[in-house]
């Protein structure tokens, strides 16, 4: 009886191989490295070849044994091919694309549009068109006793609302908080919490004169910038006899001013962008400007205390003569210095904004404007007439700062100056619009 024969499967022609020497039970190859031979090409299904970046081993193979490329019928499917060809799964949604249901999210998107259009600053300039008739009305005096302190706290309510808009901080929080506490100040009665009212009305109303300025190419925008300024302290002045302080003059004066210098530069810090920006020139600008600041207020608390000199009589006499002739007196520290910071400080904003700095100086002239009707000697008439002479001499001052900068520069000329007032682009938002 013969050996068993065993049939194995050749790579080109269907003949049949010659038998095999004899083998054991189960018959193996003579090599386990050597290739599986090829099915007969009839019964055979071609596989592309993988990329050249798929590695050489696929998964369930032996190392060192490469996948056949040909398999046959009864082969099972390589569990790799079955994922090349599954369909890909179907893109997820994009969340901007779909509807929106969200009740906050409409609610936030109605605030957004309220927000940016026209309506706060309607309701800003009614507040304070409100808050001036009341007070008006309690100085003439017409109507209840409650009506100066109800135009006071919403006079603050409004001006503090604004300055939170204006330099990038949260006016409904701040403008709720101010309302609150000035309505509690309102109701207690209590003189202490009246006098911190009115400081607080004071130096907010100089901030905001100052803030709400913006770049002016030339000197004639310059000067609108100062009046606006002044404007707005003066109506925050109104607010701060509404409250009826009792503080001394002197000491509110100086408080008044010394918080709004630091609020001022606070707020500047943040929009001129630190003191690296300033540069040699700028640096000894806002030096000089400190100086006088400090300068001034210490030598009118020693004129206080200790009296004047024979050179400051003399020049008191020509005070004197002034207020009984023309009906009032300048400012000092608002026509040297305030106004003229103001005017030469929009200026610069147009072309640098460095002019920032300059403009904090600016509440030298809006601090004591705003704290001009506390003082009990002074009348409406001549507090006002005070501010008109210090804004004209300081308007004065002011433009010729200016020219003697433009000639410091090299802008020198008709043609020089207009050239360099059209090329005074410097982006800035605009009077209503949030500055950072």
């Amino acid at each position: 009886m013969s050996a068993p024969q065993t049939t194995t499967l050749t790579a080109v022609t269907p003949t049949p191989a010659p038998p095999a020497p004899p083998a054991p039970a189960v018959p193996e190859p003579a090599s386990r490295l050597e290739p599986l031979p090829s099915a007969p090409a009839a019964a055979t299904t071609t596989i592309p070849a993988q990329p050249a970046t798929q590695p050489a081993t696929q998964p369930g193979t032996q190392p060192g044994r490469p996948s056949p490329e040909v398999i046959g019928e009864d082969a099972p499917a390589a569990p790799a091919l079955d994922a090349l060809d599954a369909p890909d799964a179907p893109d997820a949604p994009d969340a901007a694309d779909q509807p929106t249901t969200d009740a906050g999210t409409g609610t936030a998107s109605w605030w957004r549009r309220v927000s940016d259009s026209r309506l706060p600053f309607a309701g800003f300039l009614a507040l304070v068109a409100a808050s001036v008739v009341a007070l008006v009305a309690g100085v003439v005096p017409i109507g209840p006793d409650w009506l100066p302190t109800a135009g006071s706290v919403v006079l603050t309510t409004a001006y503090a609302w604004a300055l939170a808009a204006r330099t990038g901080g949260r006016p409904v929080v701040l403008g709720t908080v101010v309302a609150v506490l000035g309505t509690v100040v309102a109701l207690s009665g209590e003189q202490l919490l009246a006098d911190g009212a009115a400081v607080l009305t004071a130096v907010v109303s100089a901030l905001l004169g100052v803030m709400a300025t913006v770049p002016a190419r030339g000197f004639g925008g310059a000067a609108r910038e100062a009046v606006l300024a002044l404007a707005i302290a003066t109506i925050g002045s109104l607010g701060v006899v509404g409250w009826g302080p009792s503080l001394e003059v002197v000491r509110f004066d100086y408080l008044v001013l010394f918080l709004s210098t630091v609020g001022a530069l606070l707020l500047v810090h943040g929009l001129a962008a630190g003191l690296h920006g300033l540069g040699r020139r700028g640096l000894v600008t806002v030096a000089v400007a400190g100086l006088m600041l400090i300068v001034g207020t210490a030598y009118a608390e020693a004129l206080r205390r200790y009296g004047p000199g024979t050179v400051v009589s003399d020049l008191l006499s020509v005070v004197r003569w002034t207020r009984l002739h023309l009906g009032a007196f300048p400012r000092p520290l608002m026509t040297l210095l305030g106004v003229p910071a103001i005017v030469w400080g929009v200026h610069m904003r147009a072309r640098r904004r460095q002019g920032w700095w300059m403009c904090a100086f600016g509440v030298a002239a809006t601090a004591p404007v705003s704290a001009a009707l506390v003082h009990a000697r002074v009348s409406f008439s001549e507090a006002g007439l005070s501010t008109l002479y210090g804004l004209l001499l300081g308007l004065l001052i002011g433009f010729l700062v200016i020219r003697l900068d433009l000639a410091v520069t090299g802008q020198r000329g008709r043609g020089s100056r207009r050239a360099e007032r059209a090329a005074a682009a410097r982006p800035e938002p605009g009077r209503t619009q949030v500055l950072r």
